[in-house]
């Protein structure tokens, strides 16, 4: 069974990258799409985050499941230990333009997702 794993977060980077995810489903021809919340506020996290995140795939005949996980966990973690442990064939990530010394000062989830994920990753830009 084909999966692709996305990290959403609530900004157009986070959007961009579900609605590739979905493209992705379509062409692999995958059997599930699984979207993990990957948002600094997990407790922020409430059923309109949830409908946002399906309203962002209307239309795509796609019924994804959304997965929340517990907080204090690290973006870059979840993904990728949940792609391990789905066997994901493809994670999908969404980048946001950082200046360099941004780059410099703070850690990366996106550098990390793409060092050490065991599977493929897709990362693409916000329009």
């Amino acid at each position: 069974m084909a999966v692709i794993v996305v990290g959403y977060v609530d900004k157009p980077e986070g959007k961009a990258a579900a609605r590739r995810a979905a493209s992705e489903v379509r062409i692999r021809k995958a059997d599930r799409l699984l979207i993990v919340i990957v948002q600094r506020d997990l407790d922020a996290v409430d059923e309109e985050t949830l409908a946002v995140v399906r309203r962002e795939l209307d239309g795509t005949g796609i019924e994804p499941e959304v997965r929340v996980p517990a907080s204090g966990h690290e973006a870059a973690e979840e993904l990728i230990e949940t792609a391990e442990r789905e066997q994901a064939e493809l994670i999908v990530i969404g980048l946001r333009r950082r200046s360099p010394v941004g780059k410099l000062i703070l850690g990366s989830n996106s550098q990390r997702v793409l060092l050490d994920a065991t599977c493929p990753v897709l990362a693409v830009k916000a329009t």
